[in-house]
């Protein structure tokens, strides 16, 4: 694949640099920034520039640039530096990446929505090859980044298999050298396929305390925030897990992680941090008034009669969750409701 390119930078009140991150799929490209306006608000920015696709019936632009701004009252100055720089150990480049792929696809099929309705037929299906390039690779890199698929702990078990009746042969021959390596090997894989198999089957069972949508409070930082995405265990990188002392965690990388976005009134410089299940806690009715974050515009519908965030149709099918209605809200016709 050549090219999605996902792109940020900030700025601080003081001038310095708070944010940066970059990552390619697809020939596309996402920026956003933090930069600083009058009286220590902030103003965040993002653009998306998207394909340029042609047909024989012509060109059909499909440039698509976004430009919005939200105000934020309030300066990170006057807020507490040191718990801030230490929420900011669970900041999630991984994570933001990964919603912004998210936008890019639902903005991808509203363009062949769009290509459709006035018959251009040649550029839908143009846009449609792209979408499904994109799709095939992020399920690829999603799999391989929980290292936790079925196909992976399949694999290892056929490993097994086939060391097994190596080993048998080595001891047939007599070729008792050999038959020592493999009985290590075995053993390696043996554990290596446990590990895995539990890993899979947690992905298959996991029960979540949370929901999409859904406002919480993180316990040890008391910032608010809301769940907008959901792995049964830690799926980000072993730097990353060092970084946030994931390991100091009662219940470690074994249990449900979080993907959620902060308040920016909280931090605005957070943005999108990755919890643990044990830090989170659900907000009490009085802290579920304003929530600013510019996410929530294409992550969600609106809020239901409780004050949460409902997810739209495309985030529920994609963490596999069903919709959630609060009491008092009307079902309607977007899917299968729980109460």
């Amino acid at each position: 694949m050549q090219g999605i390119s996902v792109c940020g930078s900030g700025v601080s009140p003081q001038g310095t640099n708070c944010r940066s991150a970059c990552v390619a799929r697809n020939g596309l490209r996402f920026c956003y920034k933090i930069n600083p306006v009058s009286r220590g608000a902030y103003a965040w920015r993002w653009c998306a520039e998207k394909l340029h696709m042609g047909t024989n019936r012509g060109k059909i632009n499909t440039t698509v640039r976004t430009n919005a701004r939200w105000f934020f009252g309030g300066d990170a100055r006057n807020s507490n530096s040191n718990d801030n720089a230490a929420a900011r150990l669970e900041r999630s480049e991984s994570a933001n990446e990964d919603i912004l792929i998210f936008y890019f696809q639902l903005d991808v099929q509203t363009r062949i929505q769009y290509a459709l309705n006035i018959e251009q037929f040649d550029a839908a299906k143009q846009l449609r090859e792209k979408l499904a390039e994109i799709e095939t690779e992020v399920t690829r890199q999603r799999e391989a980044k929980r290292g936790s698929s079925k196909n992976e702990a399949q694999d290892k078990s056929l490993n097994l298999l086939r060391a097994r009746a190596d080993l048998q042969n080595a001891i047939e021959s007599e070729n008792y050298a050999l038959a020592a390596e493999l009985r290590d090997t075995i053993s390696k894989l043996e554990g290596d396929s446990l590990a895995l198999s539990a890993k899979a089957l947690a992905y298959q069972s996991v029960k979540y305390e949370f929901r999409l949508g859904q406002k919480v409070r993180h316990k040890v930082h008391g910032y608010r925030a809301v769940i907008c995405g959901m792995d049964p265990v830690c799926c980000e990188s072993k730097s990353w897990m060092e970084t946030a002392n994931v390991e100091k965690l009662s219940k470690g990388p074994n249990q449900p992680f979080y993907q959620v976005l902060v308040d920016v009134y909280a931090d605005p410089e957070l943005l999108v941090a990755y919890v643990a299940e044990e830090n989170l806690s659900e907000a009490e009715e009085s802290e579920k008034g304003r929530f600013e974050h510019p996410y929530t515009e294409f992550l969600f519908y609106g809020e239901d009669t409780a004050r949460d965030f409902i997810p739209v149709k495309q985030l529920r099918e994609k963490y596999d969750q069903p919709r959630y209605e609060a009491s008092g809200d009307e079902n309607d016709d977007d899917g299968t409701t729980n109460s």
